[in-house]
């Protein structure tokens, strides 16, 4: 705006002027948020089923993972439009130079929601999987110690016990059968392995859970997700739509509202919160006195990493038994249920489980002649077929099938794929306004036929082994997917996961044979917040994974 030639400093500080450009201001942002979302209007995206609920409740009281999105994505492209409550656009985004933008370029300008964070806060505490911008920086940079590949490897004796103790449990249950044959729920077997896997590493506790000890937390844990996420009502669904209107600090009180999410993750938090209190303190009281500095479990690095750091970027009391909750739900529940799917694939696939005993056991024979007596992080990484087929259930089964985020500013997405508009213009780029929901669909992208081939939707671990490298935009941690999320947000134990599902695959596969049981349930891909493998006939028995469980003959 040009100023008379008179114009002073005081006459820009006149009322006047300074009015005059802030509306100038306003309007340009204005009419920018305005074009962004002219843009966005266009894209095209299914039609909503209510102009009050838009496309949450259709959903969030979907029966399957995967239903929606392949249809969605099969009809409109890599990036849809869909809508939010009172026909709010929002974007539902599996292209990858897309994804690459807001994972891995843009910084922390995506932050999660609030009603994202609130539910995290609820069920892990105030830890780095609530954490936004710097503070997620401080608490990542303190934790790093504890996830380097040399810690990891030491994790894996550790992880080989619980898998043997695990296999001689099975071994037992089969000797009570006349033809050493069972119907087993691999699901909650592997919840109680993975369960005394993370109390031994992350905490230098037994849970004994393999020993069928009366654990509280395990009790806490046992289906949460299926009872307290699914089927939101209305009512919920409309009152978390306001929720970014307010403070996060007041947000936290909804925590408090007698609704059955809410009680049962404050009483799961609850437990997980007075297990982990005391060991922090006596942990803390340690590292102080000096006397556990050769304890290797991940919470005595992390009290040993923190008392190290400039008091002003320490860990206060709170996050710290925040990141315990965040430990032992991330350490056990997704291994389990990411090796109960492998399980499943095998089962289904007999010939592909084969090929993968027979490297299991010619491996096993090297080990023998070098004179060790088990298996070392290199001998499990030249498992060719086992790796594959875990990269394959990782692809096809992600635990963590959606995420969400939210344009931090005005921005502009770029496409790999170009998408057609609902006016027939071809686009390879999206403005969208801030504000503007984003909805990372995990299960599309790890399907997407461009990357992974006409048989994206098929288990065939082959073609990680006929392709060296899968797609031209690289987006997630490890092997192009996006599981464990990605960029400065990805998981900061996605080796330590793949590591630990290894070391039980391997013993499991070496020792059993799975097959489907004769009555072939019917599995279904339940969105529970993590993907809940249920029985269709018997879904009111929570989740479970029946399989068919021999001794290999």
């Amino acid at each position: 705006m040009l100023l008379p030639p008179a114009t002073t400093m005081s006459h820009i500080l006149d009322p006047k002027w300074l009015l005059i450009l802030a509306g100038a201001v306003l309007l340009v942002q204005v009419v920018r948020r305005h074009l962004a979302g002219r843009t966005l209007k266009k894209i095209q995206g299914p039609p909503a089923p209510s102009w009050i609920m838009g496309h949450n409740e259709l959903v969030q009281h979907q029966m399957e993972v995967g239903v929606l999105q392949k249809e969605w994505l099969e009809k409109y492209g890599t990036v849809w439009r869909t809508k939010n409550c009172f026909n709010e656009d929002a974007l539902e985004i599996a292209d990858p130079k897309a994804l690459q933008y807001i994972f891995h370029k843009s910084g922390y300008h995506f932050p999660k929601p609030a009603v994202a964070r609130q539910f995290t806060r609820e069920i892990t505490g105030s830890g780095i999987l609530f954490a936004e911008g710097q503070d997620h920086a401080r608490i990542r940079k303190i934790m790093n110690p504890a996830f380097t590949a040399s810690q990891l490897k030491s994790f894996l004796p550790l992880f080989r016990h619980s898998a043997q103790k695990l296999g001689q449990k099975w071994k037992e249950l089969l000797q009570v059968s006349s033809d050493s044959t069972q119907r087993v729920d691999v699901l909650s077997w592997l919840a109680r392995c993975t369960l005394d896997v993370i109390g031994e590493v992350g905490f230098d506790v037994q849970c004994g859970a393999l020993d069928d000890s009366l654990n509280p937390v395990m009790h806490a844990y046992k289906n949460m997700f299926a009872d307290a996420i699914p089927f939101p009502s209305k009512a919920n669904v409309l009152f978390r739509h306001f929720w970014r209107y307010i403070p996060m600090p007041i947000l936290n009180y909804v925590q408090y509202i007698p609704s059955k999410e809410h009680i049962r993750f404050r009483r799961t938090l609850g437990v997980i919160n007075d297990f982990a209190r005391g060991l922090i303190q006596e942990k803390t009281e340690a590292a102080l006195a000096g006397k556990n500095e050769n304890k290797k479990d991940i919470m005595s690095i992390l009290v040993r990493a923190n008392a190290s750091e400039n008091p002003k970027s320490r860990l206060t009391d709170e996050e710290m038994i925040s990141q315990m909750a965040t430990f032992l739900l991330a350490g056990h529940e997704t291994t389990a249920n990411s090796t109960s799917w492998m399980l499943y694939e095998l089962a289904r696939h007999p010939e592909y489980q084969s090929k993968m005993r027979e490297e299991v056991k010619a491996i096993r024979a090297r080990v023998t002649e070098r004179g060790d007596s088990d298996f070392s992080v290199s001998d499990l990484d030249s498992m060719t077929y086992v790796l594959a087929a875990m990269k394959e259930v990782l692809r096809l089964h992600p635990i963590v099938y959606s995420l969400i985020r939210e344009a931090g500013r005005d921005d502009v997405l770029p496409l790999a794929n170009p998408v057609t508009t609902t006016t027939g213009e071809v686009v390879d780029e999206i403005p969208i306004p801030k504000g503007t929901t984003c909805n990372i669909a995990i299960w599309a992208y790890n399907r997407l036929p461009q990357i992974w081939g006409p048989d994206a939707d098929e288990f065939n671990p082959l073609r990680w082994i006929d392709h060296e490298k899968m797609g031209q935009t690289y987006v997630g941690v490890t092997s192009n997917l996006m599981t464990f999320s990605a960029g400065l947000q990805a998981c900061i134990g996605w080796r330590f996961s793949i590591i630990e599902m290894q070391a039980i695959l391997v013993e499991l596969i070496e020792q059993f044979e799975f097959t489907i049981p004769e009555d072939k349930p019917e599995i279904l891909r339940f969105p529970a917040g993590l993907v809940a493998p249920l029985v269709k006939s018997d879904m009111k028995a929570g989740a479970q994974m029946p399989l068919r469980v021999s001794l290999v003959q």
